[in-house]
């Protein structure tokens, strides 16, 4: 018979990929947990990791089991929520992951109207600059700029946003304003790291820098980098031009658009949860609370206002 600490020790590991992290997470030190882990294996009489200085990565053998434990960990999971009546409750922690420059600008000062609504409520807030692994168990809930293709997910297109491009009043009075795409090959420019875009939705530039257009030589990058939030700072302080979020820029008196009849990208955001989170009250709660908070704020999202509108601070009355 398997042992449920040792499927759930697996799980971690398998799910962090790096012993430090799950040991982290498991409330063990690293040595324990490297120990726990290869007598499972001799126990099994099976080789589930395979061990390198990137990580810990499953083996066939591995994946094999992660299939059953992580069902194992789905049913154990609803017997201690239905247990427990946790599932009822306005109350508990909730992991929601979302993009840098969205979390930032947008959903935490959103999220304040419902941490007063419910101060039973834990909130983690992952502002990152990359994808949340929801099935690494890594959030509750995640909000992308791609529309998640793993099964098991429970998905739905949140809200459209805009993009524009942007520069400094300084950096215009400096350099001049372009007129056409193809000025923008004497510009200085601001952008991601081509080899560190973490998804192909956020690649704006290159279809508006096609060497047909802007001539040679080509545009100059002044500033690369793989956070948005600080493409934001590089163009409001006059390092460039940048294609910024008009969530983040309109709200910046510094900043003026550029180019504003040939360039606005429209993108969207989709909210995930696995299937049995999104079962549980507080994470249907937080799920319908942003779409409703997102579908107030179209406007904003989409540059048509400069000020957020936020939810009001009353109690939901249930």
């Amino acid at each position: 018979m398997l042992d449920w600490q040792d499927i759930h020790i697996f799980l971690e590991v398998a799910r962090s990929q790096r012993l430090t992290d799950a040991a982290r997470r498991l409330g063990l030190d690293h040595s324990t947990l490297s120990r726990r882990t290869r007598r499972f294996e001799q126990q099994l009489n099976t080789q589930l990791f395979e061990r390198s200085t990137h990580g810990y990565h499953l083996t066939e053998a591995g994946q094999q089991l992660l299939a059953h434990a992580e069902e194992m960990a789905r049913h154990a999971f609803e017997a201690s929520e239905s247990l427990t009546d946790k599932n009822h409750q306005i109350s508990g922690q909730i992991r929601l992951g979302v993009t840098e420059g969205f979390g930032t600008w947008v959903i935490a000062p959103l999220l304040s109207a419902f941490c007063a609504r419910h101060p039973g409520v834990t909130l983690d807030l992952l502002a990152l600059p990359r994808v949340v692994n929801l099935s690494r168990h890594e959030a509750d809930l995640a909000i992308t700029v791609e529309r998640p293709a793993s099964p098991g997910l429970v998905i739905s297109r949140l809200c459209d946003y805009r993009l524009r491009l942007y520069g400094s009043r300084d950096y215009l009075a400096r350099h001049g304003r372009p007129e056409t795409l193809a000025a923008l090959g004497r510009h200085r420019l601001i952008g991601y790291v081509d080899d560190l875009i973490f998804s192909e939705q956020l690649n704006y530039l290159d279809p508006l820098l096609d060497p047909a257009v802007v001539g040679h030589p080509g545009p100059h990058f002044a500033m690369r980098s793989t956070s948005v939030t600080t493409q934001h700072a590089a163009c409001l302080h006059g390092a460039g031009l940048a294609v910024l979020p008009c969530f983040m820029a309109e709200t910046s008196a510094p900043l003026a658009r550029v180019l504003a009849d040939e360039v606005a990208i429209d993108r969207q955001f989709w909210i995930t949860a696995r299937q049995e989170q999104r079962r549980l009250a507080r994470v249907r709660l937080l799920w319908d609370f942003l779409r409703d908070a997102l579908d107030a704020n179209r406007a904003f999202l989409m540059g048509e206002a400069r000020t957020l509108a936020m939810p009001a601070l009353a109690s939901n009355k249930r």
